[in-house]
């Protein structure tokens, strides 16, 4: 495919035209199937179920954002990179965080340089430029994201959890969610021909306004199950041993299963994967366990809950059953 080029944005009133585009199915996806989907999340080492490649597939053809929760660490933020990748073009980022605006996300105005224009033109005794044209524009992700691609290359816009900015902040989103374009009173109307792929991502730390999600595709993303993670390790980290691998799945599920404050993501199963790769070791011990506990938990209640005669059983049960 090739590469995004800019240039597709237009300031234009709304027409049908427009949305008709925004309507078409995404050629560029090449996608036929859900089991095309799959098959391509796989070969950039995505483990996906049905579900989540059946709501990747109909996002894409739909071109229809697409909301995904669950808890952190699932995987959540990585779908909008893979996809990214599968569709070979650009990935742009937009990290949700308190007090986040418009100012942050989609545009604002390069008050530094008007001034400089306009001083310029009263020195020289010129005419005064129109200071609030697209020339003085500075884009942020969203505006980014509506102008930065091509009908062979969309980008993706990941607007990763959501759910930390404040909850006046989805009401901003609307306007592009739904119709792909932000309406800048100075300039007009800025419409995205085609639109990108988005990706919403929350961990549920507040509840999403309902006319977000209305405008979104939703799939909820589990824990995954015992088989999938070794299939998850398997593919990210290779280099351990098939027996350590189901060991350290087994300690993984058992260790969720407990009541504790945070239980361990995907991502931290990884992370510990990778760990006890480097450290040599072969099969699951109580004094490696404990040693490298705080790269699979991260909170000091719930390390000090797992020391002791607990974690010895986790260690034990998941060795017997490896």
């Amino acid at each position: 495919m090739s590469p995004p080029h800019k240039g597709s944005g237009k300031a234009k009133e709304p027409g049908d035209a427009a949305r008709e585009s925004a309507r078409r199915p995404l050629e560029c996806a090449v996608f036929a199937s859900i089991d095309d989907v799959q098959a391509g999340l796989e070969a950039q080492q995505y483990v996906a179920d049905r579900g989540l490649a059946a709501a990747v597939f109909l996002g894409l053809s739909l071109r229809k954002p697409l909301l995904l929760e669950g808890e952190a660490g699932v995987g959540k933020t990585e779908v909008g990179k893979v996809l990214a990748s599968m569709l070979d073009t650009r990935l742009i980022r937009l990290q949700g965080y308190e007090g986040i605006d418009i100012g942050s996300a989609m545009y604002e105005w390069n008050y530094a340089r008007q001034i400089l224009a306009i001083r310029m033109a009263e020195a020289g005794g010129h005419h005064v430029p129109d200071v609030f044209s697209r020339e003085f524009l500075i884009s942020r992700p969203i505006l980014q994201a509506l102008e930065g691609g091509s009908e062979h290359s969309p980008p993706v816009l990941l607007i990763d959890e959501l759910d930390r900015a404040d909850d006046e902040f989805d009401a901003f989103l609307l306007e592009v969610l739904s119709d792909f374009q932000v309406t800048i009173p100075e300039i007009g109307t800025i419409r995205a021909d085609p639109p990108p792929v988005v990706v919403i991502t929350s961990n549920r730390t507040r509840e999403l306004h309902d006319a977000l999600k209305r405008r979104c595709l939703y799939h909820w993303i589990e824990y995954p199950s015992v088989q999938k993670e070794i299939a998850i390790l398997r593919a990210r980290a290779p280099a351990i041993t098939a027996s350590l691998r189901r060991q350290i799945v087994e300690f993984v599920q058992r260790t969720r299963a407990l009541d504790i404050y945070k239980p361990p993501g995907t991502a931290e199963t990884l992370d510990w994967a990778r760990s006890l790769a480097l450290l040599g070791v072969d099969d699951l011990d109580e004094d490696t366990t404990r040693l490298t506990l705080g790269i699979l938990i991260k909170n000091q209640e719930d390390l000090a809950q797992l020391h002791g005669p607990l974690l010895n059983d986790l260690v034990e049960a998941a060795r017997r059953t490896a």
